[in-house]
């Protein structure tokens, strides 16, 4: 499980019953935590997608040289969430990770890479996997965007919900690390609480204490659903 910052993994950490233990490996550091049926390695991976992308990718090749590779990322933390679909405190699981400003600014407007020929754009979770983590959690089904820079005005916003009708949050990472899961053949989802409303930038609005709770408590739940979790049900 990939969190942007300390914060974030010690909220989906304090999930579990056990502390679990650190372990040093080239470029990463992980918090081995143990659940009823299963264990989950914990990263802090960094802010943005491409130090997210990066330090994912070493805990999975760490894990490949092991023998002991992953059967599944998650991309975890607090996210902007776009009113009235997902308000403060909220929690959303991707349907869809999109990468939400890697293209080009033309006279006519942005361009997704895709659209200039080259690249991608979205990564798209396993459904059955987004549908129990939603039953188990109450989470809100939605795209969630990877932006590079937070969003801070009204116009940022509606472009956004404009290019990306279906978009519930957005984050700085979920690209990053879904980009790396598929680079090694593993699946990945995206699970956010919701610390504040994407729009004009307002302190006084967040609510990241809240939102961190409320990760806490989705983990509570969520960890049976991903121990469970059966890649071969989307084949």
């Amino acid at each position: 499980m990939a969190t942007a910052v300390p914060a974030e993994r010690d909220a989906v950490a304090r999930a579990f019953p056990e502390p679990g233990r650190e372990l040093h490996l080239p470029g990463v550091v992980l918090h081995r935590l143990h659940g009823p049926s299963g264990t989950f390695d914990l990263l802090a991976a960094g802010v943005g997608p491409a130090l997210a992308a990066a330090s994912a990718s070493a805990a999975l090749t760490a894990a490949r040289y092991e023998e002991a590779p992953y059967d599944l990322v998650v991309s975890a933390g607090i996210a902007g969430g776009f009113p009235p679909g997902a308000p403060v405190a909220s929690l959303v699981v991707a349907d869809r990770i999109t990468a939400a400003d890697l293209g080009a600014e033309t006279a006519d407007g942005f361009l997704p890479v895709t659209e200039l020929g080259f690249g991608r754009v979205t990564h798209v979770p396993p459904p059955s996997l987004v549908r129990a983590v939603a039953d188990a959690t109450g989470a809100g089904v939605g795209t969630i965007l990877t932006v590079s820079t937070v969003t801070g005005t009204a116009s940022r916003a509606a472009a956004l919900r404009a290019h990306h009708p279906g978009a519930l949050a957005e984050a700085m990472e979920g690209f990053g690390v879904a980009e790396a899961a598929d680079a090694h053949g593993v699946a990945v989802v995206e699970f956010r609480a919701v610390s504040n409303p994407v729009g004009p930038r307002d302190r006084a609005a967040w609510r990241i204490g809240d939102a961190l709770t409320a990760l806490t408590t989705a983990f509570g739940k969520l960890a049976p659903v991903l121990e469970s979790w059966n890649r071969h049900d989307d084949q």
